[in-house]
């Protein structure tokens, strides 16, 4: 049965609501059972009960934060949109209230997604926590931007980035350089997002002092790290062996993340990835969170989106006829 509900705005506030040519609105009519008119300052909801709700406390959010001197961008609003549609529990003023934050006051950062939100709930919250899935879903980004900000809180003292170095199809070995320039290209993509997130000044005064510390897996074998957040990127490419070498190294006053992405293992053929056994050895554990990805997550390029569920597709199809 069609209901229809009416709500009142300022006129200014209808504007960043509607959107450039209403894509705002039609984005979140595209989400939700229901139909947004607008008659002067008065929005006219129509459609689904449950979802007629879901708009008017989207509504009601949007008038507070308005006329508190909020900004909006029609951006911010759409993924604000997309993650109150997949969790109704979650609402507007969550999102430009809590969910976002500024590690390091140069760049602010929000999750785009429930489960970008579900994973920087798990880190805040856990001592170890296992963030799996494909590409381009924000995992290392936002494990690096929880780091950031544990460091500039002073809730640890140092940030350790780590990762793997297992070669992807390509033989590094008889590059010119020291071994730092042989294992820079493998790290290279936590660079990275560290630079994104800090001033670069800033960066190489944190790396010289060793606050900050980017090295191979292989690196970390017989340390036991305290008052650090740690990160192992590139998991996949563990072995069982140096998995549970990285888990043991955690100390008092830590907090570790680990991502990984089991669609591109790179080991030789047979080696068993260690994050698969983490999986099932680990599952269950207090402390221990698993959050996963999937193409919904993907914050790249359209195009990234459709080519992971293609070869996702692929390699599932592949199983099935092994």
């Amino acid at each position: 049965m069609s209901n229809l509900r009416k709500l009142e705005l300022p006129a200014q506030g209808l504007n960043t609501l509607f959107g450039v040519q209403d894509q705002n609105i039609k984005y979140l009519e595209s989400l939700l059972d229901v139909n947004i008119g607008a008659r002067g300052n008065e929005l006219l909801i129509d459609g689904d009960e449950r979802d007629i709700k879901t708009v008017e406390q989207i509504l009601r959010d949007f008038g507070d934060l308005f006329a508190d001197g909020n900004t909006f961008t029609d951006k911010e609003l759409r993924d604000a949109f997309k993650q109150i549609a997949e969790d109704r529990a979650y609402t507007l003023r969550d999102y430009f209230l809590k969910a976002r934050f500024n590690p390091s006051g140069k760049k602010q950062v929000a999750p785009k997604t429930a489960n970008q939100r579900k994973y920087l709930d798990a880190i805040a919250a856990n001592d170890l926590v296992f963030g799996i899935g494909v590409a381009g879903t924000g995992k290392s980004f936002l494990a690096v931007a929880m780091a950031v900000d544990a460091l500039f809180k002073k809730q640890v003292s140092r940030i350790i980035l780590t990762r793997p170095a297992v070669e992807a199809g390509e033989r590094l070995g008889f590059l010119p350089g020291d071994l730092q320039d042989k294992v820079d290209p493998y790290l290279r993509p936590l660079y990275d997002a560290l630079f994104d997130l800090v001033d670069a000044e800033r960066v190489t005064k944190m790396l010289e002092k060793r606050i900050i510390e980017i090295a191979p897996l292989a690196f970390m074998r017989g340390r036991t790290l305290s008052d650090a957040f740690i990160i192992l990127d590139e998991a996949q490419n563990t072995t069982g062996e140096q998995m549970k070498m990285f888990l043991t190294r955690i100390g008092f006053g830590s907090k570790a993340v680990v991502t990984g992405d089991r669609t591109q293992i790179d080991l030789p053929r047979g080696q068993k990835s260690g994050i698969k056994e983490a999986e099932i050895i680990l599952k269950g554990l207090e402390g221990i969170e698993f959050v996963y990805f999937t193409e919904k997550d993907v914050v790249r390029h359209k195009l990234v989106q459709m080519i992971v569920k293609a070869y996702e597709a692929h390699s599932n199809e592949q199983e099935a006829g092994e």
